[in-house]
C-alpha cells in the first residue's frame, strides 16, 4: 500500500510538472492577431505596431539565411514587430512556383525559415500572395501560363476574370495556407506568427477603371481564402485609390484624378476583408508638384482613408507602404527623416484619437548589409543609416507606449 501511495504521488508529481511545462510552453506561443471593430487586438488588448517591408526575405533565405537572421535581429532591436513580405515568386529563375502547381521545395523551405526566424525575433508577418506587377512573375506570369494552356487571353487584366487563371491563383492560396513548416512543424494556417494574408500587392485593372472587376475578384478570393483559414486576418493590398462608388473622392483625393481600376470603399466592404490598407508615394504620384503640394496631398490621403476606414467601413487601417527615394530631387537624409517623422506622427495621432484604429505603418523598405544589388532607392539599412534608425526606434517606442496606455485605460 505504501509503495502504491509513493508511486501514485510520484505519478501525480510528474503529471503536475508535465502540466506546468505544457502551460509554460503555451504561454510562450504567440496569440493570433484578431479584430474587434476598428481595432486590431491580441488577447483582448489593442494591438499597435511599427513595421517594415522586406519583400526579399524568401528569395535571399534560399541563398543566405544569415542575412535574413541579421536583418530580422536588427529590426527587432529597432522595435519593429510586423514585417510584410512576399509568399510568391512565379516563373523565372529560382521561383517558388515554376509552373502552375509545381513548387521548388528548396525555395518553400526558405519561406519556412523566414516564418520560423520571424517567430524567433517576435516579429509577425503579413504574407502577400501574388503581385500586380511583373516583378517575381505576378499576374503577367499567371495569364501567360493560361495562354500556354490554350486559353484566349487578351490582357494581363484577364487575371481577374479568366476561370483557369483564377483556379491557378486559388490553388496557390491553398498550397501556401496548408503548407506545414518543415522547421516549426506548424501549418501556416495555424501559425500565429503570421498576422495576415494579403490577396495581392497593389491590385490594378486598366480594362475596367470603375473598380467593379477587382471588387468581384476580391469577393471570390476572400471567400476562398477564409474557407481554408478563418483564423488569420485578411487584407486586399490596396494602395487606396477611390473608385466609381465614390466619384467625388476620385477628384478630391486620387492623385491627378487617377482611376486605376480599384474602389477602396466597395472592395473593403467585402465581409471577409478584415483590414484596410493604403500606400503612398507622393514623389512618384505628384512628380511635378511642389513639396508643399505633396505634403498637403499626403495629409489628406491619410486623413480621408482613416476616416473612411473608421466611419464608413468600420475596420482598422494599416499604412502598408511609404518611403522617400534617394533619387528624389533635393533628397538628403534629413529630408527622408523628416518625411518619415511626419508619417509616423500622423499614424500615432490617428491611433491615439481613434482608440487604436490606425494600427500601424510599414516602411518601404528595410535591407540588410551587403544587399546593394537589391537597392531601389528607398532602402534603409538599420546598421548603417543611424539617424533614420533613430526615427524608427522613436516611433516603435511611441506606438508601444500608446498600446500600453490604451490597455491600462480598459483595465
Amino acid at each position: 500500500m505504501v509503495g502504491f501511495v509513493v508511486g501514485r504521488s510520484r505519478f501525480l508529481g510528474a503529471l503536475a510538472l508535465l502540466l506546468l511545462a505544457h502551460e509554460a510552453a503555451a504561454a510562450e506561443q504567440p496569440t493570433f492577431v484578431g479584430r474587434n471593430g476598428t481595432k486590431l487586438v491580441v488577447n483582448g488588448s489593442t494591438f499597435l505596431f511599427n513595421g517594415f517591408n522586406a519583400y526579399w526575405l524568401m528569395n535571399v533565405a534560399a541563398q543566405d539565411q544569415a542575412k535574413v537572421t541579421k536583418t530580422l535581429s536588427d529590426a527587432a532591436a529597432a522595435g519593429l514587430t510586423v514585417c510584410r513580405t512576399w509568399a510568391f515568386s512565379d516563373g523565372g529563375k529560382a521561383a517558388l512556383q515554376s509552373s502552375p502547381g509545381v513548387y521548388n521545395e528548396q525555395v518553400f523551405q526558405a519561406l519556412d525559415f523566414v516564418v520560423s526566424e520571424a517567430k524567433n525575433h517576435s516579429i509577425r508577418l503579413i504574407l502577400s500572395l501574388v503581385n500586380n506587377f511583373m516583378d517575381y512573375g505576378g499576374k503577367t506570369q499567371y495569364v501567360q501560363w493560361a495562354r500556354e494552356a490554350g486559353e484566349w487571353i487578351q490582357t494581363d487584366d484577364d487575371f481577374y476574370t479568366n476561370a483557369k487563371v483564377k483556379q491557378y491563383y486559388k490553388n496557390h492560396v491553398q498550397k501556401v495556407l496548408t503548407r506545414v513548416n518543415t522547421i516549426t512543424k506548424i501549418a501556416y494556417k495555424d501559425d500565429p506568427t503570421i498576422m495576415a494574408w494579403e490577396l495581392m500587392n497593389e491590385p490594378r485593372c486598366q480594362v475596367d477603371t470603375s473598380g467593379q472587376t477587382v471588387t468581384a475578384w476580391v469577393m471570390e478570393m476572400a471567400a476562398h481564402t477564409k474557407s481554408i483559414d478563418y483564423k488569420h486576418l485578411l487584407q486586399i493590398g490596396f494602395e487606396g485609390f477611390y473608385g466609381s462608388t465614390t466619384p467625388d473622392k476620385i477628384w478630391l483625393y486620387n492623385p491627378n484624378g487617377y482611376q486605376l481600376g480599384t474602389d477602396f470603399i466597395a472592395s473593403n466592404q467585402v465581409n471577409e476583408i478584415d483590414v484596410t490598407t493604403i500606400h503612398v508615394y507622393p514623389d512618384i504620384w505628384l512628380r511635378y508638384k511642389s513639396e508643399e503640394e505633396r505634403q498637403t496631398f499626403l495629409q489628406q490621403w491619410i486623413s480621408s482613408h482613416w476616416n473612411d476606414s473608421m466611419n464608413v467601413l468600420g475596420k482598422p487601417m494599416v499604412f502598408g507602404e511609404f518611403g522617400k527615394a534617394k533619387t528624389t530631387p533635393g533628397y538628403s537624409q534629413k529630408v527622408r527623416d523628416d518625411f518619415l517623422s511626419y508619417v509616423y506622427g500622423e499614424i500615432h495621432s490617428n491611433a491615439e484619437s481613434g482608440g487604436g484604429s490606425h494600427s500601424g505603418g510599414l516602411l518601404w523598405q528595410i535591407m540588410g548589409d551587403g544587399m546593394e544589388s537589391y537597392y531601389d532607392g528607398y532602402e534603409v539599412v538599420l546598421s548603417q543609416d543611424t539617424t533614420t534608425t533613430a526615427v524608427i526606434k522613436k516611433q516603435s517606442e511611441a506606438m508601444a507606449a500608446l498600446a500600453n496606455k490604451l490597455a491600462a485605460s480598459h483595465d
